[in-house]
């Protein structure tokens, strides 16, 4: 391995990277490592990629899932280069993005406002990979297919443990592992073991769709769907189109529904009772980056208390007044009256004293009916306080309360005011993170505020999928094979009958007993629930650690793995930075907040490429006094 001297690599070659992981966060510090390393000599690094299912890409992005599995980002605002392409070849650092290689290799490609499968996500990356390896001296990079299992300190390097039996000796160890699997705990830890003594039932925990056995599924059997986010709509395609089915657009504009006859029965609940909102049809450049005029960090911290934050207190109310601003101004802009510069001017001159009530100024502007401003409280649970005489009614009201979302969703997210503020959710998480991450807010805050609240509340209203998904489902409801049980909805074994019961307490008769219940939900990563093999043994040695949010009685004990500030090295057992060590991504939820960014965007340089440029700047040049 090699040797360091005051912080720079002397004699001994090569020096060896290993990343464990490639998915989109592995192969983006891999992309950057490549950029910095251009021209290298032959022998001076060896890099190993590691990934269990598919080197390039990873479980989640690989390259044999159905194309019914979608990404829910327009394909233009993703890229896995550092840079755009230019006059040379593509490399490290200068690369098209997914909308432009895939118009490359592809003439029916929908352009940039369309979104790709997953799989074909999983190509690009590939091709990325390919890129790096052509930019290097040839034997730089190695593809490794193995479970890495165990990481040993050696020396001033380490020691990885291979599921093949190999032991891999390598300077440097990025950790981009991905989602777990974690332990189940709770309801889904219930529902499981009461299906474990039934063989008539299955329990098909959360995981990415595409390795859940839906296959294994009868066609007779009535399917109970916990969740109805991302994940359900993928789970829709593959009993319905993934069995034979088609969607079958009408002369009228309607889409309906032609079954094959292998589709079961699907019952769909979760808290809100409802799909998820679509995204507002595209019509930002990809290049588009949003600049907040009141929800910044230096404007809440200069009007907070000194300490940890509150975000009910401290935080939302700068986030609340952005959405309102921007809904506002959008009415304005569409108006064609020139008010919106002196609106905002006056919201902006408010905010001096405090968060401001932007919607007290919208109406002393004129503006009509400010009290239908954005709420996300009620937005993100519609049927609050509503009770239904049945299921019939409650249908209903879904099916006309999706059909307005579609109305604003296509009016896209420029024109309409509401899609484009709720935008303002996805626009602003970068200043989320710098507020919450690394115990920005007070453990119970942290805990209850944002977490359990806000957090699913957000990811409702702004992770929404494809427009033309939501017209699907729809389709789905009016056909009779999909059906939403209703808000706060409640899964159950039966010992009396030995099935699932599914029901809604606000949603009379709405009991319906289920033969498989599928957790539609991406499992919460938990660094102490992980069973992985790699994870227990990070954890004996001491190498990893869970980061804690406060002390004493109030501690909040998060479930990430425990990391310093970029480039994020794991803490200790005994509170110091493992130097040779860079923890990325999902591993450390809840240390940071939203670590699932699964791409770069082309222009600026976003989070994603930072984390990922902060890091190969380190594996490559160690600064002095930092190896062990």
């Amino acid at each position: 391995m090699t040797t360091l001297q005051k912080g720079s690599r002397v004699a001994r070659h090569p020096h060896r990277i290993a990343i464990v992981g490639s998915g989109p966060r592995g192969m983006g510090v891999l992309e950057r490592i490549a950029a910095r390393v251009a021209g290298a000599a032959p022998g001076e690094y060896e890099i190993f990629l590691v990934d269990a299912v598919q080197v390039g890409c990873g479980r989640v992005w690989r390259t044999d899932q159905p194309d019914w599995f979608l990404m829910n980002t327009v394909c233009g605002e993703v890229t896995m280069f550092s840079g755009p392409p230019d006059d040379g070849p593509a490399r490290p650092g200068a690369g098209p993005s997914l909308a432009q290689w895939w118009e490359s290799v592809d003439p029916s490609c929908p352009g940039p406002d369309g979104y790709a499968p997953r799989a074909l996500h999983g190509r690009y990356m590939n091709f990325t990979l390919e890129t790096v390896e052509a930019a290097l001296p040839p034997g730089t990079v190695h593809r490794v297919v193995a479970v890495a299992e165990d990481l040993e300190p050696v020396g001033e390097g380490y020691l990885l443990h291979l599921s093949d039996g190999r032991r891999l000796p390598v300077d440097r160890v990025v950790l981009t592992t991905g989602h777990p699997t974690p332990t189940l705990t709770g309801l889904q830890r219930e529902l499981a073991e009461f299906a474990a003594d039934r063989p008539n039932l299955r329990y098909i925990r959360g995981d990415s769709a595409a390795d859940m056995p839906l296959d294994a599924i009868p066609r007779d059997a009535v399917v109970g769907i916990l969740g109805i986010g991302l994940s359900f709509y993928d789970i829709m395609f593959a009993l319905t189109v993934g069995r034979g089915g088609k969607f079958i657009e009408n002369m009228d504009g309607g889409i309906s529904y032609e079954p094959s006859g292998e589709e079961p029965l699907m019952v769909a609940g979760s808290r809100s009772g409802t799909p998820l909102p679509a995204r507002g049809r595209n019509q930002k450049a990809a290049t588009f980056s949003f600049r907040p005029k009141l929800f910044t960090p230096p404007t809440i911290r200069a009007h907070a208390q000194d300490g940890p934050l509150d975000f009910t207190r401290d935080v939302l109310p700068w986030l609340i007044a952005e959405i309102h601003l921007t809904y506002f101004s959008a009415i304005l802009c569409r108006s064609g009256t020139g008010r919106e510069e002196a609106f905002t001017a006056d919201v902006v001159a408010s905010a001096a004293t405090g968060a401001p009530d932007v919607t007290a100024i919208a109406a002393r502007h004129g503006l009509e009916a400010p009290e239908d401003a954005p709420d996300l409280w009620r937005l993100s649970r519609p049927f609050t306080g509503l009770t239904f005489s049945g299921p019939a009614e409650f249908e209903r009201t879904l099916i006309e309360a999706m059909r307005l979302d579609l109305e604003h969703a296509e009016r896209g997210n420029v024109d309409d005011p509401l899609k484009t503020s709720l935008d303002v959710l996805r626009d602003t998480r970068w200043v989320i993170r710098e507020l919450v991450d690394f115990g920005g807010l007070n453990p119970g805050s942290h805990r209850t505020d944002f977490l359990a609240d806000f957090a699913p509340r957000s990811s409702f209203l702004a992770a929404g999928p494809p427009r033309i998904r939501v017209r699907y489902a729809l389709a789905l409801i009016e056909s009779g094979l999909l059906r939403v049980v209703g808000p706060d909805s409640r899964f159950a074994g039966d010992p009396a009958t030995g099935r699932f019961v599914l029901s809604s307490p606000v949603v009379a008769d709405s009991e319906v007993a289920a033969d498989v219940v599928i957790d539609a939900r991406i499992p919460d990563p938990h660094v102490r629930r992980d069973p992985s093999p790699l994870t227990r043994n990070l954890l004996r040695r001491g190498i990893w650690t869970e980061f804690v949010n406060g002390a004493g009685e109030d501690a909040f004990h998060t479930g990430g793995v425990r990391v310093t500030h970029s480039p994020f090295h794991p803490v200790t057992s005994e509170g110091r930075p493992e130097t040779g060590i860079h923890v990325l991504g999902l591993p450390t939820e809840h240390t940071r907040w939203f670590t699932l960014v699964g791409s770069g965007r082309p222009g600026p340089w976003n989070e994603f490429i930072r984390d990922a440029d902060a890091i190969a700047a380190r594996v490559l040049s160690p600064a002095e006094g930092e190896s062990r």
